[in-house]
């Protein structure tokens, strides 16, 4: 059996259908995939934050995190956010427990290279992958929200698809985004068109023409990561389309695969 973790963002958990978790489940009980989900949370940090009238920044998609943010944003990753998603799975018919990456020391951090700049941001050195493969051993669906922790207990906030990214290549899986949108979209001819194979060179020309921007810069960067630290495949499917995650899990062309190197046939 294959791993495969599925990453959501905050901005799609909201609205998730319960097809989606039905789809999941379906993995799960397939024999073929065991399901790994991390989570965001950003929408509802932000109007936590908003609410506390707490400010809050964000530089190259990752936000700005000082004490005070870090504790509204374990609040809301680890307590609201990580719950709902459980709750979704079991009301779906499935099993599935929630961790934090603080627990076990599951996401073990340090903190970033932009640390002056960003605060309290981490960056995954290592992944107790133990705890995810005892929980897969007892039947459930591991649901982690991501928080760091560093030997200190000093906790860090985790860019969830960089999280997602360091789950999947300590487990040897494949890595899969789940979106509101099909995949990456270019405009062509004032259409917009999804691209189905996009490869690292293609993905840096993006960034630096700002095709790809904010919150996409951190998901396909720990995508292309990814790759070059041995994820079988990386993709961004939509969420939203009924039977994508099974489509996708069974080799159909969906979503947007990402490649380091496209091979002309």
């Amino acid at each position: 059996m294959n791993y495969l973790v599925i990453k959501c963002g905050g901005s799609v958990l909201e609205n998730l259908p319960r097809s989606f978790y039905e789809e999941v489940i379906s993995l799960r009980q397939s024999g073929e995939w065991l399901p790994v989900i991390v989570h965001g949370g950003g929408p509802l940090i932000n109007q936590l934050l908003q609410s506390l009238q707490v400010k809050t920044e964000f530089v190259n998609g990752l936000r700005v995190t000082n004490h005070e943010v870090l504790d509204i944003v374990e609040m809301v990753l680890s307590g609201m956010v990580n719950k709902q998603v459980v709750r979704n799975i079991i009301e779906a018919g499935g099993s599935a427990i929630g961790v934090s990456g603080v627990d076990g020391r599951l996401l073990q951090a340090v903190p970033t290279k932009n640390a002056k700049l960003l605060g309290f941001v981490g960056e995954v050195i290592e992944v107790n992958h133990h705890i995810i493969q005892g929980l897969v051993e007892q039947g459930s669906i591991p649901v982690i929200s991501p928080i760091g922790i560093d030997a200190s207990g000093q906790r860090y906030n985790i860019n969830g698809d960089t999280a997602a990214a360091a789950v999947a290549k300590a487990l040897g899986a494949n890595l899969c985004f789940i979106s509101d949108i099909p995949g990456i979209l270019v405009e062509k001819d004032g259409v917009k068109m999804k691209l189905d194979l996009v490869s690292k060179s293609i993905i840096e020309e993006m960034i630096r023409n700002q095709t790809i921007y904010g919150g996409m810069i951190p998901k396909v960067k720990a995508a292309l990561d990814g790759l070059v630290h041995n994820i079988a495949e990386v993709a961004i499917i939509n969420g939203f389309e009924k039977n994508s995650l099974l489509d996708y899990s069974n080799g159909k062309n969906i979503g947007t695969k990402i490649v380091l190197e496209e091979v002309i046939a």
